[in-house]
């Protein structure tokens, strides 16, 4: 039995004693999210590009407080994103948290587990429609299609919290990697794979500061992973690796009536293999978006975004992937910029609405990457819109 299994089960073990000796200290949320979307002319949502309901997201989160050290949390949730993501149910996370140290001027604590990613502005709370800012993220840095992936690893987490002079410091690593499914395998490479694709190693690294007397807050964060494929019988790829190091650096300003958010990135990805022996890419692609929410009142929030994707910085207007397609892809498919606008609408304590428009040009964010899908991508400019209700408890 692997390591994650046993840990997962002890989690699950350590959920149901200890609810039978201490009701009080068990915690329990859920949400449900249910909405309409439409992407035109692309197969981001569904392949006819027509109004779909496929806008679906349940869940049940908890948390059980052992003793003062220790704590179980785990979430379950059940979606429907079209070709976004796979749907059906699955664990978002199931870890064992364990607090270290703490003192006065620091806090360690570790995880262990399925746990969740903290490198990111929106890693962590992506799996909760009523926290994200928007309905869909921005997709430079918040890929849907390796939303299961990014959400998380089975691994170890450290978590460290100091302050000083300077202000108040955040200090994450992880280590561990995730199962990829055979839909996921299949939105990522295509349909016809027949092989295995596996996440063999992923670790990442942040930092986070709020200065002293200030409203913002500035990041840094460091990922290396390594996926590998094994082929298959009557396979239309070969044995082989790919490796994905990014380096991404954010902004959150947070006043009384505006908050300005900002991450870019650089992530160089390396191939080998797969495409047929002996084939080798190695490309930087470059990204980022610039966001501003403001507040109308406690209920009513005004949103704007800028995203920009380039897949490769040496070729931002896709003219290499034209070239070595002999024109069979469109050099679109190697750029993804989009302008977003939305609103939510908080008209209860524990019920929202959001609705949010975008304009996107290019469509090298849609699936699957390595097989892109000329047909039902024919175009150059589409557009998306959504809207999604939205009640937790």
């Amino acid at each position: 039995m692997k390591l994650t299994t046993r840990i997962t089960c002890l989690g699950l073990g350590l959920i149901f004693q200890s609810f039978c000796l201490n009701a009080e200290s068990l915690k329990i949320n859920g949400f449900v999210a249910q909405g309409i979307v439409q992407a035109k002319d692309s197969n981001f949502v569904n392949d006819s590009g027509d109004v779909s309901l496929k806008l679906t997201e349940v869940g049940v989160n908890s948390a059980y407080r052992i003793n003062p050290s220790l704590r179980v949390a785990g979430q379950a949730v059940y979606l429907d994103g079209g070709n976004r993501y796979p749907d059906g149910f699955r664990i978002d996370y199931l870890f064992l948290e364990w607090q270290l140290l703490n003192s006065a001027n620091w806090q360690i604590k570790t995880q262990i587990g399925r746990n969740k990613n903290y490198h990111w502005l929106y890693s962590s709370t992506r799996d909760v429609p009523h926290t994200r800012p928007s309905i869909v993220l921005p997709q430079s840095l918040y890929f849907d299609v390796f939303r299961d992936v990014a959400i998380g690893v089975d691994g170890l987490v450290l978590m460290a919290q100091t302050h000083n002079n300077l202000g108040e410091w955040d200090i994450n690593f992880s280590y561990g990697n995730s199962r990829i499914s055979e839909e996921q395998k299949n939105n990522l490479l295509g349909s016809n794979t027949t092989g295995k694709l596996r996440h063999d190693e992923d670790t990442q690294f942040s930092v986070y500061w709020r200065p002293k007397l200030s409203n913002f807050q500035l990041g840094f964060s460091l990922l290396d992973a390594d996926f590998s494929y094994h082929q298959g019988e009557n396979d239309t790829f070969f044995t082989g690796d790919e490796t994905s190091q990014r380096i991404m650096f954010n902004l959150l300003y947070q006043g009384k009536s505006w908050e300005i958010a900002s991450e870019v990135m650089r992530e160089r990805v390396i191939v080998e293999n797969m495409l047929f022996p002996g084939f080798t890419s190695d490309v930087t692609a470059e990204g980022g978006y610039l966001q501003a929410r403001y507040f109308l009142s406690n209920q009513l929030t005004l949103l704007t975004r800028l995203d920009i994707y380039d897949r490769d910085r040496q070729d931002r207007d896709g003219r290499n992937i034209q070239t070595l397609s002999q024109g069979l892809v469109p050099g679109y498919f190697g750029l993804m910029d989009q302008a977003t606008v939305g609103v939510t609408w908080k008209f209860a304590k524990n019920i929202q609405i959001q609705a949010e428009y975008h304009k996107i040009k290019g469509t090298g964010r849609l699936a699957p990457i390595f097989t892109p899908n000329t047909v039902l991508n024919a175009d150059k400019y589409w557009d998306m819109w959504a809207v999604q209700l939205m009640y937790w408890f």
